[in-house]
């Protein structure tokens, strides 16, 4: 079975421009694609799954997350990394939801689509709520990183600390995955 790194995409991939819905604005946070990069090259699926309440409360049409999806692929593909499938919720927060994180719903459904073990898969986002949605489908771990929200969300909740790895940026989380991984290995070949 395949492992699996789930991104939340504002203010983790790229960053966080309040209701971000003009592909033009899309703008990388820094060291996202070297992070991207180093998780692809060592055979992690990456797969965003993102709230988008702002079609819900009907600011902007479902296109328009679309359009920016489109946008942050031709990004990403410039440093040589692609992601394999956007799980979309646009729903609004007061909205019935399969997938609205912290729901692990599109969680799920990727491990059907994908054969994906969630075991040897990992979470990365800036908010509470994504760290939640992996603790909720059982996911190896999860990290938070410092871009978008997230150094606000450590300390309004000091003991992320006790769940989750915290750093700086993408780069950082995927480093820290990939040693977790070596770890891992280790243990099992005894």
């Amino acid at each position: 079975m395949r492992r699996a790194i789930f991104l939340d995409r504002d203010g983790t991939i790229n960053e966080d421009l309040h209701y971000l819905h003009e592909a033009e604005k899309v703008i990388l946070c820094p060291e996202a694609g070297k992070g991207l990069r180093l998780l692809a090259d060592a055979g992690y699926e990456l797969i965003v799954i993102t709230n988008q309440s702002g079609v819900g409360r009907g600011y902007f049409p479902i296109e328009d997350v679309y359009q920016v999806n489109r946008r942050l692929d031709e990004l990403l593909e410039e440093v040589g990394v692609h992601i394999l499938k956007y799980y979309i919720a646009p729903e609004s927060p007061d909205e019935p939801s399969l997938g609205r994180k912290p729901l692990p719903g599109f969680v799920y459904q990727a491990r059907d689509e994908f054969e994906l073990d969630l075991n040897r898969s990992f979470f990365i986002g800036d908010k509470r709520s994504d760290l939640e949605t992996g603790w909720n489908a059982g996911l190896q771990g999860g990290v938070l990183v410092r871009t978008g929200k997230g150094s606000v969300e450590e300390k309004k909740y000091p003991e992320l600390r006790q769940k989750a790895y915290i750093c700086d940026n993408l780069r950082e989380a995927a480093e820290y995955i990939l040693q977790e991984e070596k770890g891992r290995e280790r243990k099992e070949k005894k």
